[in-house]
């Protein structure tokens, strides 16, 4: 196995990687740091969350910022605050033992003002979501002029959430760049139109298990029952392990709300995270299931875009998602870092006809268990 020196990695940022327990490359890491460290290219790569890529493409990028110059050379573009903010501190934490490369993260959902006096510092790196990117040039707070690499970072969610529009706007406006770097889990369509019209025909494409697109260390279940004895399931597993935390996925607001009314009900510390949640209360909620006052989380699939928690037991699919990349999206959330877990699908035997489905599409193996009585 190579270590990040032989990758090419400078040895400050090893040391500080070291630190933060990333030892050995993950294959992402392995077949991207060399080529984005050797030359100025255009990247295409097909990954999953959770394979390492903030440093696939944080190291490369901290590599080629100057740090003595005052200007943005560095642009991110993600789809949600929480990977955002993710990103800028894994960048500061990469920095720990070398010239001091500022980063600033900028979305929407919380003031402006706050971002635009932040942007005044010297910053070297911007971390932003669209909409609020394309806000801040149009007040002159950010300057993109002298970018040199753009990093579209989970681009097939960026489109989910329609930002289409703002990532062709804000591609079309940087004119010192050289270096495009895509990563999306899946490639749909209109990820296709933007490779097409914005990055090089030379790009280099990287697929990282593509037949393997879910997490080998994910046991994926299944157990069969009526719409009706879901939350008696659902409360026999919680109980049959105290301790175990996890993100239960509900497929709109109000079921996800209802579910967690109903579990709350039944002393289980709960709380919904939904799409109507203000940015403030969705922190709220997401810093109680950080530091594990709250055990479970109730999510719709575009709330749990950008959640990463380390130590999820468990992912439960209370109701079947309507696209296969929301199967892997959510599956996802568990079996960080090495650890395994366990993806759980409740569904009703009109539904097997789906799971089977996800086995061939997905290349996964699912395992039907029973309920205890």
């Amino acid at each position: 196995m190579e270590n990040f020196e032989q990758l090419g990695v400078k040895k400050q940022f090893v040391t500080a990687i070291n630190e933060m327990n990333i030892v050995t490359p993950t294959n992402i890491q392995a077949q991207v740091i060399p080529l984005l460290l050797q030359s100025h290219t255009d990247l295409i790569a097909q990954a999953q969350t959770g394979t390492g890529k903030t440093a696939a493409f944080g190291l490369p990028l901290l590599h080629r910022v100057d740090a003595k110059k005052k200007e943005v050379q560095g642009l991110i573009l993600c789809p949600t605050r929480e990977l955002g903010q993710q990103i800028a501190k894994q960048l500061f934490k990469f920095t720990k033992y070398s010239d001091k490369i500022f980063t600033e993260a900028v979305f929407g959902g919380a003031q402006i003002e706050p971002q635009i006096s932040a942007l005044r510092r010297p910053t070297h790196i911007v971390v932003a979501t669209p909409g609020r990117l394309i806000d801040l040039v149009k007040r002159k707070a950010v300057d993109l002029r002298k970018v040199h690499t753009v990093i579209l970072d989970e681009a097939d969610e960026m489109l989910s959430m329609g930002f289409k529009k703002e990532l062709d706007e804000i591609l079309s406006m940087l004119p010192a760049v050289e270096n495009k770097w895509l990563f999306s889990a899946t490639m749909p369509d209109g990820i296709k139109k933007i490779v097409k019209r914005h990055l090089s025909n030379k790009a280099v494409k990287i697929e990282i298990n593509k037949k393997r697109q879910v997490n080998r260390n994910i046991d994926h279940q299944f157990l069969v029952c009526e719409e009706s004895e879901k939350l008696h399931v659902l409360i026999q597993m919680l109980n049959s392990d105290p301790h175990a935390r996890g993100v239960v996925f509900c497929k709109t607001k109000a079921a996800a709300q209802t579910l967690a009314k109903q579990l709350k009900a039944k002393n289980i510390a709960t709380d919904a995270i939904q799409g109507d949640l203000k940015q403030v209360e969705r922190d709220k909620v997401m810093r109680a299931f950080k530091n594990e006052s709250l055990r479970l989380l109730i999510a719709t699939d575009l709330a749990a875009r950008g959640i990463d928690i380390a130590d999820l037991a468990f992912v439960v699919h209370y109701q079947l998602p309507d696209k296969d990349e929301y199967y892997t999206h959510r599956s996802g959330r568990t079996a960080r870092a090495g650890n395994r877990g366990i993806s759980l699908a409740l569904i009703t035997s009109a539904e097997i006809k789906q799971i089977r489905w996800f086995e061939k599409t997905l290349g996964i193996s699912f395992k039907q268990i029973r309920r205890s009585k």
